[in-house]
This record gives C-alpha cells, structure tokens and sequence, in this order.
C-alpha cells in the first residue's frame, strides 16, 4: 500500500498564485518549480511547469519509457505546442518519482530534492550545479541584505542582475541543467533508484521547504521533517518553515531572492 500527501502555498500570501506544481498519481508524484520572472515575459515559470506538468501526466502513468525519456519528450511537446525558443523561454525544476511492486525510482533536474528515508538511513538526491556554478553573481543583493538593505526596489534591481548574469549558464556545459525548451537537459538529470521493501517513505520538496532544512535549522534532519508531517501535515511543515522566514522579514539573517518564496511537499510512504 502506498499513501501520499502533499501541501502548497503561495510566497506572496494565500490569494496569490504559487508557481510550484504538484502532480499525483497512482504510480508517480512530481514536484515542478516554476522559475519567477524578474522581468515582464509572456509566459510565467508557473505557467510553464503547469504545461510541463500535464505533458508529464500521461506518459508517467503509461509507465512505458525510462524517466529522462519522457521527461525529454514533454519539454519538446510544451516547447513545438507553444513555440517556445532555447535560451529565451520559461524554465522550472523537475523532481519525479516513480514506483512499481518491486522498484522506487527518482529523476531531480535543478534544485527541488528528493529525499529517500530508507530502513539505514536518509539519502538525498539533488542536483546543485547551479548552487555550485561560483559565479559570484549574487554577492550584490545578498551582501546588501545583510547591513539591512530590505527587499525593496534596489534590492530587486540586484537581484535581476544576478539573475541575468546565472542565466547565461542555463542549459550549456559547464553550467546547470533545467527544464525549459531543449529536450536534451532531461539527460543531464540526477537519477536514482532503490528496491521498493528498503524504503520507508520519499519526500519531494520545492526549495521554498528544503532551506527549512538546509539553510534556516526549522528541522534539524530530513526525518525529523518527515515525522513532523506524519504526526501533523505536510502544511504544518510549511508553516514552521514560513514563520522562520517571518522571523527574518529583511533577510539579513538568511539573505535570499524573496521575504517568502513558493512552497510545495509531496510525502509518499511505503507500507
């Protein structure tokens, strides 16, 4: 038997738009991570990583193509669909997992973690190219929070430099991989997989809850996480996680792109 749950808020408050998607199925879950834009576009992040998301839909469930192969083939259905363009289009991260009677599967391209909570121990797949890229680009707008700056216009007009200039390392060697109009950068994903009787559960995480891990110390480990949204809820995790920010309004404790970013968790646990 296999249960699964899931929760995810908007950064910008409950009335707005997340551009974090979830999408659940009885063989498969995936957590997809629009990127925001900075700057005016004709398509969103989230709208892309909901086009993105329902191309999946089908082809995860037919369960008939290794992972990268049809994660390959819905960015290059989304892309002829809409015509979207290499380089200037949408993008988001993609974390699928996929399982069968015997076998539990995960694909991570870009920074949204899954996290396997196995019968020895917790193993974390994530893809930090991007974390790891050591450009520099954002030493502006973080060192700018720190002395107090705020998230005010200036610190949005750093930000979107920063962002420019990572961008020119999206989807080329040397840089990071995400999804957005070439079909190849689904062979660049982080891939594993594990037998299906070694594992507890899988979390799936857009960043807006992994930092709850990684950056703000709301949880000291992934299975403390995890047993807090078993006891409680996935939104009860969101919540601990969003009143740390809270706790930092000006980000000069924890500098970051947004005072609250989009957040999304799927748990699936194996009985």
């Amino acid at each position: 038997m296999t249960t699964v749950e899931s929760a995810g808020q908007a950064g910008a408050g409950r009335e707005a738009t997340s551009e974090d998607v979830v999408l659940l199925l009885p063989n498969a879950a995936a957590v997809l991570d629009g990127a925001t834009s900075l700057r005016p576009t004709e398509y969103s992040g989230g709208w892309y990583a909901a086009r993105l998301s329902e191309a999946l839909r089908p082809r995860l469930r037919a369960n008939e193509a290794e992972l990268p192969e049809l994660l390959s083939a819905s960015i290059a259905e989304v892309a002829e669909r809409h015509g979207l363009r290499p380089g200037d289009s949408p993008s988001s991260t993609v974390s699928l997992v996929r399982w069968d009677h015997s076998t539990v599967e995960a694909l991570v391209l870009a920074d949204s973690p899954v996290v396997a909570l196995t019968r020895s121990g917790t193993e974390v797949v994530s893809d930090d190219r991007l974390a790891e890229l050591g450009t520099g680009s954002d030493d502006g707008y973080r060192r700018r929070l720190r002395t107090g700056g705020g998230f005010d216009e200036h610190h949005f007009r750093r930000l979107r430099e920063a962002v420019d200039a990572t961008g020119r390392w999206r989807n080329v060697e040397g840089g990071f991989w995400v999804a957005e109009a070439e079909p190849a950068a689904a062979h660049r994903a982080v891939r594993r997989s594990w037998p299906r009787d070694r594992l507890e559960a899988v979390l799936l995480a857009s960043d807006g809850v992994s930092c709850g891990v990684d950056r703000y110390g709301s949880y000291p480990s992934w299975r403390s996480l995890f047993e807090h949204a078993t006891s409680e809820s996935p939104q009860a995790v969101l919540e601990r996680i969003r009143a740390a920010e809270e706790s930092d309004p000006d980000g000069t404790r924890w500098p970051r792109p947004k005072r609250h970013d989009d957040q999304a968790l799927v748990v699936v646990r194996f009985d």
